[in-house]
């Protein structure tokens, strides 16, 4: 079976349909929760899926430091080591290389950086970065790419997706034929119309079975993120998947693909599960403040994972409280099911053609805010 995209149905720019794969399609709009070391943080795979999710993302930073490409290979590859057997993107490792990493240093050639976790002395290239998404056997490999923090000066910006689009092209040249597996490229320059359109032009020109929208959510604010959405996703292949990489907040997401967009990640329902945070219709809820210790009333009444079927606020508060580990189990668990019920609710009111009722009443629900306290 081959990698392929079908669009089902749009309702202005907002788009619906199905990436299928040799191990299972993704429906589109997708929300992919992060296992950056191979596990989904406080979740086994199989709750994972019970969230909803078709497709996980996983870090070849970090999976190349530890356990390392080659062992995971040699245990049978990524599917088989986290036991997932549904479609697994890996993104290229530039971004972490470039946030994470310690003295690293920029060439044509590539990146060479020490590891952050002990302190070993590492290359990576885009063949070497293509050479580790094989090994893992990820569905979905992502190109080598460079992403500058914003803000940034548009000369910066301007050489750096140039770079990164020469690193496209050997990308491409270094992915090889692989059916059943896609290679994405990603467009690069910042928040200049004219720079994503010139980085769009030279990727399609290549040619990708998928494109991301890449350098956003890197401190340029929800404002400026849309203003650049409003004309990129429309500067990429219509017929190809597109996905807005690292984002983000449920209105984030809204926002997202009400202007094009199909795919997306975020460590932000694990990691704010983790700390107490939880997602809700109504908006974020702090399960730490004082106000819900003596609440026997769920978390969300309409929610059917299990921290809502069956704990209480008060339960919530005071494992949150007291540290024990089924706190960040269960918040990240409603966290993605929050986040998952979210994207069934925009395909379905793509398919109705009713997208701006849904997004009226996902932001007049978070309007209400959280419920009084008792």
């Amino acid at each position: 079976m081959k990698f392929g995209f079908t669009l089902s149905a749009t309702d202005g720019a907002a788009r619906t349909g199905t990436i299928s794969t040799p191990r299972g399609d993704i429906r589109t709009p997708a929300f992919m929760p992060v296992g950056t070391a191979a596990t989904v943080k406080a979740m086994m795979p199989e709750s994972v899926r019970e969230t909803g999710a078709d497709i996980l993302l996983g870090n070849t930073y970090h999976l190349m430091l530890r356990p390392g490409a080659e062992r995971i290979d040699r245990l049978g590859g990524l599917h088989r080591f986290m036991n997932w057997d549904r479609p697994i993107l890996t993104d290229s490792g530039g971004f972490q290389v470039m946030s994470l990493a310690d003295l690293r240093k920029l060439t044509e050639t590539g990146v060479t950086f020490r590891s952050h976790v002990d302190g070993s002395k590492h290359e990576l290239t885009p063949e070497r970065s293509m050479e580790i998404q094989r090994l893992l056997g990820s569905d979905i490999v992502m190109a080598f790419d460079e992403c500058p923090a914003l803000p940034a000066d548009r000369k910066r910006i301007e050489e750096s997706m140039r770079l990164s689009m020469r690193w496209a092209e050997r990308s491409r040249a270094a992915f090889g034929d692989r059916p059943g597996h896609a290679l994405f490229g990603i467009q690069q320059g910042g928040l200049e119309q004219d720079l994503r359109e010139e980085s769009a032009e030279a990727l399609a020109a290549i040619g990708f079975e998928g494109y991301a929208i890449g350098g956003l959510a890197v401190g340029e604010g929800q404002e400026a993120m849309f203003a650049c959405l409003d004309y990129a996703p429309g500067q990429l292949p219509i017929d190809k998947p597109r996905y807005l990489m690292g984002v983000g907040k449920p209105d984030d997401l809204v926002g997202a693909v009400k202007r094009g967009v199909d795919m997306m990640d975020c460590v932000l329902p694990s990691r704010s599960g983790r700390t107490g945070q939880a997602w809700t219709r109504r908006g974020q809820v702090n399960l730490k403040n004082a106000r819900h210790a003596d609440d026997p009333r769920p978390l969300d009444e309409d929610c059917t994972c299990p921290a809502c079927r069956n704990y209480s606020r008060a339960y919530l508060h005071h494992v949150m409280r007291a540290g024990e580990m089924i706190s960040g189990m269960l918040l990240t668990w409603h966290n993605l099911h929050y986040y998952q019920e979210l994207m069934a609710g925009m395909r379905s009111a793509i398919a109705a053609g009713d997208f701006a009722g849904f997004e009226a009443a996902f932001h007049a629900k978070r309007a209400e805010g959280d419920i009084e306290p008792l």
